[in-house]
């Protein structure tokens, strides 16, 4: 396929990599940009965290948690527009779907369309919205129960975030508002190392061995070359691991243990939109 000029931008914009590099990358991708991305890697390109699957679609995220802060949900309702994105009907729609998921806490999508709103169904909700907008839109839902939810919304409605944490108090509370803000500007792939796919880890000692060869070490140790590197991969993608936003000087692990001793993070939800 022909890769345009549009088409390089976009990859540079979401790598940093040089013009001619996302050229090349994107020619022989034949323009996936998941895969163009990933020979950038391989050639040794550091990449920016951003993914070919974070396109600019529209729509709006709302994060919600129960009065006593045990349960969180987050729903994004996607839209073609920013137009209608940015129209108070739609956003106060969404609301209402965030509401009764909240309300009746649905284990999925299927169970989540036919709670009760305050004009019938999720379902029905969804018809008047696509009715009055038309525009292609998609609806996506995601829970959380802990001991305490602490919720985060990106400006705009662009991202919502809900962090689960092991105790409930009013200062880990705050501590989980602020956990949420990492998660939303760091994108943490897991809680901690342990929660990493399989899938995730293969993929980059695959990536790392290919760095590797193209860096001239002997065939026989790529293999440990590369894991060796994953280390650093987990510190800089699994939450408990990453040095804290407002404070690099200790990890999140660190942070939430002078909060309270003890205090960790069993688990987040983070809806973008895109």
């Amino acid at each position: 396929m022909s890769v345009t000029a549009a088409d390089i931008k976009r990859l540079r914009d979401m790598t940093g990599a040089g013009m001619m590099d996302c050229k090349k990358a994107l020619n022989e991708a034949e323009g996936d940009f998941d895969k163009a991305i990933e020979i950038l890697r391989k050639k040794g390109q550091k990449v920016s965290a951003k993914r070919a699957d974070n396109e600019a679609n529209e729509g709006a995220v709302v994060a919600l948690v129960s009065d006593d802060k045990t349960r969180g949900v987050v729903v994004k309702l996607s839209s073609e527009t920013d137009f209608v994105a940015k129209n108070q009907e739609f956003i106060d729609g969404v609301t209402e779907i965030a509401q009764a998921a909240l309300d009746t806490f649905p284990a999925n999508l299927d169970e989540l369309m036919g709670a009760s709103t305050s004009g019938g169904t999720v379902k029905s909700t969804l018809d008047d919205l696509l009715t009055k907008f038309t525009e292609k839109m998609e609806l996506t839902y995601e829970r959380l129960e802990a001991a305490m939810v602490a919720p985060y919304i990106h400006m705009g409605n662009k991202a919502g975030v809900i962090v689960g944490l092991s105790s409930a108090s009013d200062a880990a509370y705050e501590a989980g508002r602020d956990v949420a803000m990492q998660v939303a500007a760091m994108k943490p792939v897991a809680v901690d190392q342990d929660g990493v796919d399989q899938t995730i880890i293969e993929k980059e000692i695959e990536i790392g061995m290919e760095v590797a060869r193209k860096e001239g070490k002997p065939e026989a140790m790529l293999e440990k070359i590369a894991k060796g590197k994953l280390n650093k991969f987990f510190k800089e993608n699994t939450l408990l691991n990453q040095a804290f936003v407002k404070d690099s000087k200790q990890n999140i692990k660190g942070y939430l243990d002078s909060v309270e001793k003890g205090l960790t993070v069993t688990a987040f939800k983070h809806i973008t939109l895109g």
